[in-house]
């Protein structure tokens, strides 16, 4: 019989420093942990649907998470990724909105939920926490800005190696240079708004110029100064 995961505990959340929660005090902790539910979740299961409200936020205490939207046609289009210690629907919560998008796992994950009368206390009372909201906020509409602008002007060919540079950049690569999350064709293809037969092609391509190496869903990267140049991504 499979062993249930523990309960964790913000005081001693190994993810907390990683967090937006990393400099608030102890009491306001021990709040959290007071008010806070927690679940385990299964590979692909979804945490919330877009169109639905949301009332509190998702804190990753373990896990990755897929962040995306259903377009007119049925089609998955990945906005973004979650990894451990990130939070998930703090967008539509401020804005009192339904959710814009979807959310799933990408492997067993564990997340706690912090109810919206507990976050916006600590809004009221801490400016340092509110800053920190506000920076995630704006970093997420630049990001946002980023996938327009790239799927309406880029190149397939660039957005499949932009989109390997931003995944090493989120999940960051093991020793052996792969990077650290097992995605099929079909999600990297949800990623840049392609078909899965195109992603096939060029990552055959990718590993012929030497650019990545290939095993099944592990992806290796060789070259990133190279995937940067095919990526046309300029400091």
């Amino acid at each position: 019989m499979k062993k249930k995961p523990e309960m964790p505990h913000c005081e001693t959340c190994g993810s907390r420093d990683k967090s937006v929660f990393c400099g608030i005090a102890s009491g306001e902790i021990k709040d959290i942990d007071a008010s806070k539910g927690c679940n385990f979740y299964n590979k692909g299961q979804v945490i919330f649907h877009e169109g639905n409200r949301i009332s509190g936020i998702y804190c990753i205490n373990k896990g990755k998470i897929k962040i995306f939207q259903i377009g007119s046609e049925g089609k998955e289009q990945i906005i973004r990724f979650a990894k451990e210690g990130d939070i998930i629907g703090y967008r539509a919560l401020l804005s009192e909105e339904p959710l814009s998008a979807s959310a799933a796992t990408l492997e067993e994950s564990t997340l706690c939920f912090i109810p919206k009368s507990q976050i916006f206390k600590i809004l009221q009372d801490n400016p340092n926490f509110n800053f920190k909201m506000l920076k995630l906020l704006s970093h997420e509409l630049g990001e946002a800005a980023r996938v327009i602008t790239d799927l309406a002007q880029k190149p397939v060919r660039e957005r499949l190696a932009e989109s390997l540079l931003l995944l090493k950049d989120t999940f960051e690569l093991d020793d052996d240079k792969n990077i650290q999350i097992k995605l099929s064709r079909e999600e990297l293809a949800n990623i840049i708004g392609t078909a899965t037969e195109s992603v096939i092609r060029l990552l055959s391509e990718f590993k012929k110029d030497k650019l990545i190496d290939v095993d099944g869903r592990n992806i290796k990267l060789l070259n990133i100064p190279g995937l940067t140049r095919t990526a046309n991504i300029f400091d």
